[in-house]
C-alpha cells in the first residue's frame, strides 16, 4: 500500500467515512504488530500493546494533521504503548525494563514535525562523530536490538567490548545532544 492511500484513508476517516477507517486500520495492524512483537517477546503483551495503539490513534485521529505522513505517526504511537506496556509489565514482576533508559527519545506522535526534523538530524551528526567501533556497537545492540551474543557475532567484539562501546556510545550522545543522565 502506498502512503498516498494511506493519507487519503485517513482524510475520509476524519471526513467521517467509517469504511476507509476500518480499511485503513486493517492495512496498518501487520505494521503495528511487527512493532508491538519487535520491542515485546510475549506475543499476548505485544497484542495488548497493539490493542492499547488502536485505541490511542483511535482517540488520536481527529488531531492527525494531514501535512504530516502518517506512517510514522502509527509508528511512533505504537512504539510509545509498546514502552508503556514493557514499563506497567517489568514493575509488577518487580524489576526496571532495560527500555527506561531509552524509551524517552521516542518521538511524541503530535510534536511539529519540523523539530522532528531538526531533532533527527542533530543525531544523526552525533552518531557520525562517533568511533566506528561505537557506531557499530549503537547499531546492532540499541536500534536493531538484537541479543548480545548475535551482535557480538555480527560485529566481531566480544560482549565485554560491545557492551563498553555501546555504554560509551550512549554517554557521548547524551552528551552531545544535551540530554541529562
Amino acid at each position: 500500500m502506498s502512503d498516498g492511500e494511506w493519507e487519503a484513508w485517513m482524510a475520509a476517516a476524519q471526513a467521517g467515512d467509517a469504511r476507509a477507517y476500518d480499511r485503513l486500520l486493517r492495512a496498518a495492524l501487520p505494521l503495528l504488530r511487527g512493532i508491538a512483537r519487535r520491542r515485546i517477546r510475549d506475543p499476548a503483551e505485544a497484542e495488548d500493546a497493539v490493542q492499547d495503539a488502536l485505541l490511542t490513534i483511535h482517540r488520536l485521529r481527529e488531531t492527525y494533521d494531514p501535512t504530516r505522513p502518517l506512517k510514522p505517526w502509527l509508528i511512533a504511537i505504537t512504539e510509545r504503548r509498546a514502552i508503556d506496556r514493557l514499563r506497567r509489565t517489568s514493575r509488577r514482576a518487580g524489576r526496571e525494563s532495560a527500555i527506561d533508559d531509552f524509551g524517552e527519545t521516542l518521538p511524541d506522535p503530535l510534536a511539529n514535525q519540523g523539530e522532528a526534523k531538526v531533532a533527527a538530524a542533530e543525531l544523526r551528526s552525533a552518531v557520525a562523530a562517533l568511533p566506528e567501533a561505537q557506531r557499530t556497537a549503537l547499531g546492532l545492540a540499541k536500534l536493531q536490538d538484537l541479543p548480545l551474543a548475535e551482535a557480538s557475532a555480527r560485529s566481531g567484539m566480544s560482549v565485554g567490548a560491545l557492551k563498553v562501546a555501546t555504554h560509551r556510545a550512549v554517554r557521548a550522545l547524551r552528551k552531545r545532544l544535551g540530554v541529562e543522565e
